[in-house]
């Protein structure tokens, strides 16, 4: 019984050093990419955000699947309902952070995401050229994987940052806007 409970303890302590591992792993991998695309693009950072967006957007078309898979979730019944399965499950699951969701507009078809954490900018300092505190949306990525794993549910959407404390903001907030449902297409040659 004792040994049991031993093992037990011993997985969650190297479960809990492995989560956390992890995690710096994935926040130094993140900024070393920030930083050659700084490079690649020489400090053009409207041209990084785009590139980070991409690359956000690439991998949340594969990620919905490993989300539904952990989540066990059917399919939300509106957009408001979407936000919080974004925001309590999804960040969850991936990031270890719940943001809060905030700000909706009165048609529900535009809310906030506010972060109070996010570790994509743990250890991060914005270049000092001037130009990053004004152009550089760091964590431009999240943006694009919403957009490619909500696509892949048929929502369509829209989301920037309009705030960031790696600016200087008091918050970091992400604004979402739903711009439709995609309707189930047959492509053009099916019959």
């Amino acid at each position: 019984m004792a040994s049991t409970k031993a093992a037990r303890i011993g997985e969650e302590v190297w479960k809990t050093r492995v989560d956390k591992v992890n995690a710096e792993l994935v926040t130094l991998t993140y900024g070393t990419i920030v930083a050659q695309l700084c490079k690649d693009y020489d400090s053009d950072y409207v041209e990084v955000n785009k590139q980070l967006d991409k690359m956000g957007y690439n991998i949340g078309m594969r990620l919905i699947e490993d989300f539904l898979a952990k989540s066990n979730t059917g399919r939300c019944a509106n957009f408001r309902e979407t936000a919080e399965m974004i925001s309590k499950v999804g960040f969850k699951i991936f990031l270890n952070i719940t943001p809060t969701v905030t700000n909706w507009t009165s048609d529900n078809k535009q809310f906030s995401l506010i972060f109070e954490e996010n570790p994509l900018v743990d250890f991060v300092e914005l270049p000092d050229d001037g130009r990053a505190q004004d152009e550089l949306w760091y964590s431009s990525i999240l943006c694009g994987i919403l957009r490619g794993a909500l696509e892949m549910v048929q929502i369509q959407i829209e989301a920037h940052f309009i705030s960031d404390v790696l600016r200087g903001n008091d918050s970091t907030e992400m604004r979402v806007s739903l711009i439709r449902y995609i309707d189930d297409e047959m492509p053009a040659d099916d019959e």
